[in-house]
C-alpha cells in the first residue's frame, strides 16, 4: 500500500432541529457570526438552511437537520446535515441540477446549496431516505480546509454524529479523532495555549430554553493470531506494547457517558478533551488516560481504535457497551468490548488486532443504535463519505429513548 494522508475535522456544539425547523435559518446565521464568519457568508448559510428546511417540509418523512461547528486548527466552519426516512430519490445527482422539481417549483434549492457550500454531498435511496451534507468555512478559495476536494475526492478520514435522548438539550455521547503522525507527534491537538471553546448558548440561538490497563504484547511470531482478531498481550505498564506500525495512524474514540443529561455530557466532554490532548499511541493506553480523567464523574463506556493503513491493521480496545464493526466489500467483523465503567472500574484490558479490509470502514456506535442494521439495505453506502454513512445509520438504527452516537472512519486504504 502506498503512502496514505490522514486528515481529521473536529466537531462540537451540536444542535438538532426536528419539530422546530422554522428556527434553523436564524440559528445557522447566528452560529456563523458566533465563530467569526462575515455577514455575506452568514447570509449564504442562512439561505442554505432555508432551502434544506423547504425540501424536508415538501418531501421528507421524519426529517431533521443537524447544525454544528467544525474546526481544523484555528479554522472554524459550519456544517448542516439533513436526514430523513423517505421517500428518497431515484436520481439524487439529477435533483441537484437547476430546474429539477417534483412539485412544480423552480427546482433550484439543492443546486443553490451546492454552489454556496465549500463541500456538498447528497445520497438517497428510494424507500429508505436521503442525507444532504453542506459545509461552510470562513476562508474561501484555495485556503479553505476543503480546498481541492470534490464530491468524489478526498474527505476527512472520520466523521460522526451524536443525538440527545428526547427531552434533553445536551448529549451524553461524544466522539473524537486525532492523527498520530508516525513519530509520536499528535498532529490534531489544540494549539498551544488554547483552551477548549465554551459551548454555545443554544437557548439564545434556538429559543428552546437552557440546556439544562493492559498493553499489547510483542508481536513476535503471532502474526496469525493478529490476523484473526485474537487478543494479545498482558503487560501492565503503559507503552509496553508492540512496536507501532510504520506511517501515520488514525486514532478514533467513542464515549457514552453513563445515563443521560448534563452529568453524562460532562463525562463525555472530559473524555473527549483528554483523548484529543493525550499522547497515548496504543488504544488501551488512551483508555487508561481517559479512565484517570473520568474519576469523580459518573463514568462512561469508551472504545478506542487505532487504524494503521500502512500495516493494513486495526488495533481496538473497548470498555462498556460500545459496538465496533469492521466492514469490507464482503466482510463484517465484530470488535469486542469488555464489561466495565471507565472512570470507576475496569477489568484487565485486552486489545485486539484485526486486518483492515481494502476500501473498508470502521463503524463504532453507542447502544443508542440497535445492532440490527445492514449495508445490504442501503446500496452503495460504503462508498459514501463518512458523514453520510454516519447520518444514514443514526437515522435508521438510532433510538430516541437514549443518547445515540456513531462514528465512521474510512479512507484511501
Amino acid at each position: 500500500m502506498g503512502p496514505v494522508t490522514l486528515h481529521v475535522v473536529h466537531s462540537d456544539d451540536v444542535a438538532w432541529f426536528r419539530d422546530n425547523l422554522g428556527s434553523l435559518r436564524g440559528a445557522a446565521a447566528a452560529l456563523g457570526r458566533r465563530i467569526g464568519l462575515d455577514e455575506q457568508r452568514c447570509g449564504e448559510i442562512a439561505l442554505a438552511a432555508s432551502e434544506l428546511v423547504s425540501n424536508l417540509v415538501k418531501h421528507a418523512v421524519d426529517g431533521a437537520v443537524v447544525l454544528r461547528v467544525l474546526r481544523v486548527g484555528d479554522e472554524a466552519g459550519v456544517e448542516l446535515v439533513a436526514v430523513d426516512r423517505g421517500p428518497g430519490m431515484a436520481d439524487a445527482e439529477a435533483a441537484v441540477q437547476d430546474g429539477c422539481s417534483s412539485v412544480g417549483t423552480l427546482g433550484i434549492g439543492l443546486g443553490a446549496i451546492a454552489r454556496l457550500a465549500d463541500l456538498f454531498d447528497i445520497h438517497s435511496v428510494p424507500g429508505f431516505g436521503t442525507v444532504v451534507a453542506a459545509r461552510f468555512w470562513s476562508t474561501r478559495g484555495a485556503g479553505r480546509p476543503d480546498a481541492g476536494t470534490s464530491r468524489q475526492g478526498h474527505e476527512a478520514a472520520a466523521a460522526g454524529i451524536t443525538r440527545a435522548i428526547s427531552g434533553e438539550e445536551v448529549c451524553g455521547d461524544a466522539w473524537a479523532t486525532r492523527v498520530d503522525d508516525g513519530d509520536g507527534r499528535q498532529s490534531v491537538r489544540a494549539p498551544a495555549g488554547r483552551t477548549a471553546s465554551p459551548g454555545l448558548d443554544w437557548s439564545a440561538l434556538t429559543g428552546l430554553g437552557t440546556r439544562g490497563d493492559t498493553a499489547l504484547g510483542t508481536r513476535g511470531d503471532t502474526g496469525r493470531a493478529w490476523a484473526t482478531g485474537t487478543a494479545v498481550g498482558a503487560a501492565p505498564a503503559m507503552g509496553a506494547g508492540p512496536a507501532i506500525g510504520a506511517g501515520p495512524a488514525l486514532m478514533v474514540m467513542l464515549c457514552d457517558g453513563l445515563g443521560h443529561g448534563p452529568m453524562a455530557a460532562k463525562a463525555a466532554e472530559t473524555a473527549t478533551r483528554t483523548f484529543r490532548g493525550g499522547g497515548a499511541r496504543h488504544p488501551q493506553d488512551a483508555i487508561q488516560e481517559v479512565h484517570v480523567a473520568l474519576r469523580g464523574t459518573r463514568g462512561a463506556a469508551v472504545a478506542v481504535a487505532r487504524i494503521e493503513p500502512a500495516a493494513e491493521r486495526v488495533l481496538f480496545c473497548g470498555v462498556g457497551n460500545i459496538s465496533g464493526v469492521l466492514l469490507g466489500a464482503e466482510t463484517h467483523a465484530t470488535l469486542t468490548s469488555y464489561p466495565g465503567i471507565v472512570g470507576h472500574q475496569m477489568r484487565k484490558l485486552r486489545s485486539f488486532v484485526h486486518p483492515l479490509p481494502p476500501g473498508g470502514a470502521l463503524v463504532m456506535h453507542s447502544d443508542g443504535l440497535t445492532d440490527r442494521w445492514s449495508l445490504d439495505t442501503v446500496p452503495g453506502l460504503l462508498s459514501q463519505r463518512p458523514v453520510v454513512v454516519a447520518a444514514h445509520l443514526l437515522a435508521h438504527a438510532g433510538v430516541r429513548r437514549d443518547d445515540a452516537s456513531v462514528v465512521v472512519a474510512k479512507g484511501a486504504w
